[in-house]
């Protein structure tokens, strides 16, 4: 991840380059959690995984519950509704204290037609969660998602969108933010595509650290992933990515891109689909030990990808079943401290980190106007 402390001395042109070499400034705001042990060892592992869930809800970086939605003529998630896989009762039954509502659109929609099903989605998304006040609370930032954790509501966070969505405009991007949405996809357009990010891509990375909107890489290309990596100053996400070691999925990514995934501060969200990760649960254990192995314990973090049409492995079939998952982690032998970083402590330095950059970045920089037609032809 790139340096801050040249933002605090000056800004750089739209369209310059501008990677730094210098170590970040404040190593504090991107520390996880302090973690003291919650349950007993001797415990069997789905009594110590109920345990340390309590303590450490589970962060779900994709759900498609509001596109789900909208082929529902009537729900009602905080009583339970049986035709998706997320509601209210669920969600507290499988420890999940913060959720983000994946705003992804179908193939094949883009320019003004993608910006407007994105609105439509927003719009979806802040309803729900305006209904469902008992079980469901609205959260931007690290100190809300908390909060809603701590007043017994789950935790929405709006993103990722697709990179359409912000229609070539970054003011259209600003828009979006007002609005809510914390995370944004980088392909599917000219300016993040397999060549790389063009200059307006890259101003498009600057202002989403400027305004602390999260870069998610799932999907993106090779030399995307390597550019961001080292123009981003905010931590980066994968929002649905495995180990393509073990699953030869091409939004999996390699050994080499998960270990510079790491080395930047980032984080690849494991998806919970038998597509991604195979059959069972034990194949998701298997693709979250090879990440934390490849990229570290602070690089690993999960993806129910719940209502998003996939179909899930054996014994992770809804949201109620993330205990599931941590008691075979542990009977691996995962620590609690490494389990609570997985479960929520990551995602936490994530939004910190991207918090931070904001506040570091707009005290420097103004508002971008450049357009994709003076920096890209």
């Amino acid at each position: 991840m790139a340096d801050l402390q040249d933002d605090l001395r000056t800004t750089a042109a739209a369209g310059e380059s501008d990677d730094l070499a210098e170590p970040y400034p404040d190593e504090a705001a991107m520390a996880a959690e302090p973690y003291e042990p919650v349950s007993d060892p001797d415990d069997a592992p789905m009594t110590r995984a109920h345990a340390i869930l309590a303590a450490h809800p589970v962060a779900d970086g994709y759900n498609g519950l509001p596109w789900a939605l909208k082929r529902l003529s009537y729900y009602d998630l905080e009583e339970g509704e049986s035709t998706v896989d997320t509601d209210v009762p669920r969600l507290r039954r499988g420890h999940v204290g913060a959720l983000f509502w994946s705003l992804h659109l179908p193939e094949g929609l883009d320019g003004d037609r993608a910006v407007g099903a994105t609105l439509e989605q927003l719009d979806v998304a802040k309803t729900v969660a305006r209904t469902c006040d008992e079980g469901l609370r609205p959260a931007c930032t690290a100190g809300q998602v908390a909060d809603a954790r701590n007043c017994g509501r789950v935790a929405v966070l709006l993103g990722p969108a697709g990179a359409p969505a912000v229609g070539d405009s970054l003011g259209i991007l600003r828009q979006l933010h007002f609005l809510g949405l914390r995370v944004l996809t980088l392909s599917g357009v000219s300016w993040a595509s397999d060549a790389g990010l063009t200059r307006f891509g890259e101003e498009v990375v600057r202002e989403m650290n400027r305004l602390g909107v999260i870069v998610d890489l799932s999907g993106a290309s090779v030399p995307t992933v390597r550019r961001v990596l080292s123009l981003s100053r905010a931590p980066v996400l994968c929002s649905r990515s495995a180990a393509r070691a073990l699953r030869p999925h091409p939004v999996n990514l390699p050994d080499d891109l998960l270990a510079e995934l790491g080395a930047a501060k980032g984080l690849c969200l494991v998806p919970l689909t038998a597509e991604q990760t195979g059959p069972t649960v034990r194949d998701v254990a298997d693709h979250l030990d090879r990440i934390r192995a490849v990229a570290g314990a602070q690089c690993v973090g999960l993806s129910g990808t719940y209502d998003s049409g996939s179909a899930h492995p054996q014994e992770l079939g809804d949201t109620s079943c993330y205990p599931r998952l941590i008691a075979e982690l542990l009977r691996r032998g995962w620590d609690e401290a490494d389990v609570a970083l997985l479960t929520w402590g990551n995602v936490q330095r994530v939004l910190r980190g991207a918090d931070f950059t904001a506040r570091a970045a707009q005290q420097r920089r103004a508002p971008s106007a450049a357009t994709i037609s003076e920096l890209d032809g």
